[in-house]
C-alpha cells in the first residue's frame, strides 16, 4: 500500500494494489475510485482531502489474528 499527499493540490491518494485499473468511479464530489478488471479497488483518491480527512496525525497498525486452540 502506498499513501501519498499532493499539499499543492490538496489531494490524497491511497493505492492497494498495482492492478492495472480498468475503470475510474466518481463515489462523490470529491472521491474517485479506481478500480480493476474484476471490480476490486486499486485505489482511491480524494479531493480537498483536508475538509475530509485528519491529516494532522497518521498511524499503521497491523493486527495479528489470534490463533484458536481448535
Amino acid at each position: 500500500m502506498i499513501i501519498k499527499y499532493f499539499p499543492d493540490t490538496d489531494t490524497l491518494f491511497i493505492e492497494f494494489s498495482e492492478r492495472a485499473v480498468s475503470e475510474t468511479v466518481d463515489f462523490n464530489e470529491d472521491t474517485l475510485i479506481d478500480l480493476d478488471e474484476g471490480g476490486n479497488v486499486v485505489a482511491l483518491t480524494i479531493e480537498h482531502a483536508r475538509r475530509k480527512v485528519d491529516l494532522t496525525d497518521f498511524s499503521f497498525q497491523q493486527v495479528v489474528a489470534l490463533e484458536t486452540g481448535d
